[in-house]
């Protein structure tokens, strides 16, 4: 196997629903522009809250890697 290099990014995705569709937007979205996505990483979950404390969204802060195509 040939050696590889992959390039880590931090995206964060939200969700009205879950975290777990928070990750998988932020996942779906990069695969629309990134080739040979590797792993995905949840590194945090947190959530946005209104004034009164009630969720407003669901955030997923997740480490993207994928191969690197350097010059």
């Amino acid at each position: 196997m040939p050696e590889s290099v992959y390039k880590v990014i931090e995206l964060i995705g939200t969700s009205n629903e879950s975290w777990e569709k928070a990750a998988a937007n932020a996942v779906e979205q990069a695969a629309k522009s990134l080739r040979e996505l590797r792993v995905a990483e949840v590194v945090k979950l947190d959530m946005q809250l209104d004034a009164k404390g009630k969720v407003e969204a669901y955030r997923a802060k997740v480490n993207v890697s994928f191969k690197f195509e350097g010059s």
